[in-house]
């Protein structure tokens, strides 16, 4: 999914009286999959079953009313070693899981283990106000329209424009969709995988879950633990810092990992021509942001959009270079095409929507302004410059919520679980490092996978033979590393040629795998 971009966090709470409980409630009788036909021609060629699955809007009130569930499936061809069904969910909150019944046995197919792809049933599904879930939420279409005022507000009038519009956004959400809002906690849309699993007359869930994705298969694990087969969390999001601590973290870290990107610029000049060392590269990005933000270039890429645009090279090694290519045209030959090809434009709204809704359900956020700016201007100064205003004003609708969220649930694997596979890469941004050894305490019987020097986020199935041999053997066979010492128990290194890639060999690297970035923010 593009991202609507203004920076990159993740929650979701729900207000006492108003919202499910955080307690598994029951469920309705046998859920049921109306089947329709299947209109995305990836789905349509890998044979998958299309259809949706009733849920209740509020599992506390099972009878009451109903929403739909977008889901799709493709079939095992080994029944000699059939595990049974695997969802998955790319993050967000708010990314489209819908066609990753095609997607996951693509990857597995794509990194060389196809007798994986051929050993489950792989369910794709879009959680509740997603996509072609039913309703799927929308505030304002046009919310991210661009050219946007300055994200840093330099002056009170920039800081009151971005209050007014994230206050009219949370507005918009509580008219058109306020009898919703509260039932788009992470344990709602748990409860609703376990009504997929229901509906499909499955024992078990075995889940893959990518950024946002491992709060949602931990919660899962956390309410339906003896209902948990085979769980892989790729690039875990830190259940000590739902929500609000968890952008604060995410602006350090992508300081570092832009930083990174600027000294990679700089080590290949003779390809960019942008600078020799880290701090020119720097220098001269933000020279042309200043510029963008008087004359936005090419009429639609001002300093916000080309932060939006750099943002990904935050995320993923392997776009490292659709940025750089798009910078160097325009500072080097003027041309403003790459940029102004690359910017949203902000004409739909759905993931963002989502996005708020599940963060202002989950838990809760300071409802003080104050407590925001201060917290933002301090790291601001702090030298934290590229992502902190930007990510105050992609998460800022929840100021004005019309509730306050939480309790957050208490994530924990105390009770049944059997051993889950972590996996973080040491130097993700979206997801920093802490988040995975966070989960792993809250897991007793989960095991640890670290990528040493990985920038990428939510490596996995993305061409790191070490790591995914490894999680191909754990869905084979349920292999898992022995328990180790450190707070981690087994790791692999970062692939030189994926981690500090060539300009020209990133494409072929990329193709190589067939995976495509994850979806969402977290």
């Amino acid at each position: 999914m593009k991202k609507i971009v203004i920076a990159a966090s993740a929650a979701v709470v729900a207000v006492a009286g108003t919202a499910s409980a955080a307690t598994a409630a029951p469920a309705p009788a046998k859920p049921k999959v109306s089947w329709v036909k299947c209109t995305d021609p990836k789905l349509i060629a890998a044979k998958a079953d299309c259809g949706f699955v009733t849920v209740p809007l509020d599992y506390a009130k099972p009878h009451g009313k109903q929403i739909q569930i977008a889901i799709s499936r493709t079939h095992h061809t080994d029944t000699k070693n059939y595990h049974g069904i695997m969802l998955g969910n790319p993050g967000g909150p708010g990314g489209s899981g819908y066609a990753y019944s095609e997607k996951l046995p693509r990857w597995l197919k794509g990194v060389g283990h196809a007798e994986v792809a051929a050993q489950y049933d792989f369910v794709g599904f879009d959680p509740r106000g997603v996509g072609q879930s039913k309703p799927a939420l929308t505030c304002d279409a046009h919310y991210a329209k661009p050219p946007r005022p300055n994200y840093v507000p330099t002056s009170a009038k920039i800081e009151k424009f971005w209050l007014a519009k994230s206050k009219k956004y949370a507005q918009d959400c509580t008219r058109k969709f306020g009898w919703l809002l509260p039932h788009l906690r992470t344990t709602d849309v748990a409860r609703d995988m376990d009504s997929i699993r229901a509906a499909l007359g499955a024992k078990k869930t075995n889940y893959y879950g990518f950024s946002y994705g491992t709060y949602l298969g931990s919660t899962y694990a956390t309410l339906f633990p003896k209902r948990v087969g085979r769980m892989v969390l790729d690039g875990n999001v830190n259940p000590n810092t739902v929500w609000y601590g968890s952008q604060i973290e995410q602006d350090k870290a992508f300081e570092r990992n832009i930083k990174l990107w600027f000294a990679w610029l700089a080590k290949y000049d003779s390809v960019y021509h942008l600078g020799k060392t880290e701090k020119a590269v720097e220098a001269l990005y933000y020279k042309t942001r200043a510029a963008a933000l008087k004359k936005p270039i090419g009429g639609v890429v001002g300093g916000d959009e080309l932060d939006d645009i750099v943002l990904n090279a935050g995320y993923y090694t392997s776009s490292y270079e659709d940025p750089a290519a798009a910078l160097s045209a325009w500072v080097v030959k003027k041309d403003p095409k790459p940029l102004t090809d690359s910017v949203d434009p902000g004409d739909d709204d759905n993931g963002f929507a989502v996005y708020n809704a599940v963060q202002g359900a989950d838990a809760a956020w300071p409802r003080s302004w104050a407590k925001w700016k201060s917290d933002a201007n301090k790291l601001y100064k702090s030298g934290y410059r590229f992502n902190t205003w930007s990510n105050v004003w992609y998460n800022a609708p929840v100021l004005y919520w019309p509730f306050k969220g939480g309790p957050a649930l208490n994530i924990h694997g105390k009770k049944g679980l059997d051993g889950i596979l972590l996996v973080q890469s040491t130097l993700d941004a979206a997801t920093p490092v802490a988040g995975g050894f966070a989960m792993h305490k809250r897991f007793p019987s989960s095991r640890l996978l670290l990528e040493l020097g990985g920038k990428t986020h939510a490596n996995t199935l993305n061409g790191n033979k070490c790591l995914d041999d490894k999680v191909a053997k754990y869905l084979s066979t349920g292999w898992l590393p022995k328990k180790g010492a450190k707070g981690f128990d087994d790791t692999c290194k970062a692939d030189p040629a994926l981690n500090d890639p060539n300009p020209t060999q990133l494409r072929t690297a990329v193709a190589n795998t067939g995976k495509d970035l994850p979806a969402g923010r977290l």
